[in-house]
């Protein structure tokens, strides 16, 4: 039997299956799987000390602190990064009419859900960085 784009498309919203290219959950992998946003996470998680074993306490964070510990991130690309997130309903935004007005953002229970993955993510990737680039020297020294 032949299954037409029709079918895969609606086979593929029925089961939410990234392995389908028409599959919608394939645009949230590439969302999270995005450097800004598991910084993002982590950082709103608590999870921004080096010490290993250390219980992250979920934060508030205002975007100029967001902004500072997130060394290299461009404004455009934090702010699209934060109203993706929020659009999503991983985090939320609360404006309080101060003066200047300050603007906070904040895990919700989806996104601190997925903070404890990409914590782990973040610490696979700090903890094995050494060993990556030793393989890579290895195999760019044998391509050579």
């Amino acid at each position: 039997m032949t299954t037409t784009k029709a079918d895969e498309k609606a086979q593929a919203k029925a089961e939410y299956n990234a392995f389908l290219a028409v599959c919608p959950s394939r645009q949230l992998l590439d969302r999270i799987s995005d450097k800004w946003v598991v910084l993002i996470l982590c950082a709103l998680g608590g999870d921004t000390s080096e010490q290993p074993g250390a219980s992250p306490a979920p934060k508030a964070m205002r975007y100029s602190e967001l902004a500072r510990l997130l060394v290299g991130v461009s404004q455009k690309m934090l702010t699209q990064t934060l109203r993706a997130l929020e659009r999503d309903g991983l985090l939320t935004r609360t404006v309080t009419p101060t003066v200047p007005v300050t603007v906070t953002y904040e895990l919700t229970d989806l996104g601190l859900s997925l903070h404890h993955l990409t914590g782990g993510l973040r610490q696979w990737a700090q903890t094995h960085m050494g060993q990556v680039l030793v393989n890579r020297e290895s195999h760019d020294a044998r391509a050579s």
